[in-house]
């Protein structure tokens, strides 16, 4: 069977303008995970990643000079979309701010986006199950034995329960769960796809290395 090893992106930057920037910690993150897989002699077949910069600059910190494919399927949902359309484009200053309360008030959002019960998102959650469902088939659809994929916490969540046979629900509890740079390993084989390994992160698993965890 071959290996699709999917990695979270680096911390990217919270509360700044454009979150979509890794932090100084998310590049010291990616070069950490870059150096176990080489440690661990584990050379990816193919390399594919999202269109977001945050995922792209994490391929790229972690050593990986070749040019990926890309697959906008990997993408991350639009998180400040969700919560502009819930609260009709007045977000609680609190939410926006305090990651605690961020935290919790974006998994009720996506618990109410899964059940259509707010308009005006940008994508529809059915529409974004549908386009990581096709991101793993184009990612597993290949004669490579290892496949490194770089993407989000969200697109993770999804394809992990979906693989898991879980109900919806489990895509965002899955989701907050998962640590920059951890990795989720699926097994494939035709059209056989399985959980192998979730949110791994023995990169960070010295007292230097401890020191490089986050979740967002």
């Amino acid at each position: 069977m071959a290996e699709l090893l999917i990695i979270r992106h680096g911390q990217a930057s919270f509360g700044q303008d454009n979150y979509d920037v890794l932090s100084e910690l998310g590049h010291a993150q990616s070069r950490a995970v870059g150096a176990l897989l080489r440690e661990l002699d584990w050379v990816p077949d193919r390399l594919v990643t999202g269109s977001l910069e945050r995922q792209k600059d994490t391929l790229s910190s972690m050593g990986f000079s070749q040019a990926p494919e890309v697959h906008e399927g990997l993408n991350e949902y639009d998180f400040g979309d969700l919560l502009n359309a819930r609260f009709k484009g007045d977000v609680p200053d609190i939410v926006k701010g305090d990651r605690k309360t961020h935290f919790r008030t974006l998994r009720e959002t996506v618990f109410d986006w899964q059940d259509d019960a707010f308009d005006g998102a940008s994508e529809t959650y059915g529409a974004f199950a549908a386009r990581v469902e096709a991101a793993r088939k184009f990612a597993s659809d290949t004669d490579a034995k290892r496949v490194l994929v770089v993407s989000s916490g969200g697109v993770i969540g999804q394809m992990t329960s979906v693989a898991l046979g879980a109900s919806k629900r489990e895509m965002m509890n899955l989701n907050l769960q998962i640590k920059n740079t951890a990795m989720t390993r699926f097994m494939f084989s035709g059209k056989a796809f399985s959980l192998h390994e979730f949110n791994a992160t023995p990169h960070f698993m010295t007292p230097s290395g401890a020191q490089l965890l986050s979740y967002s």
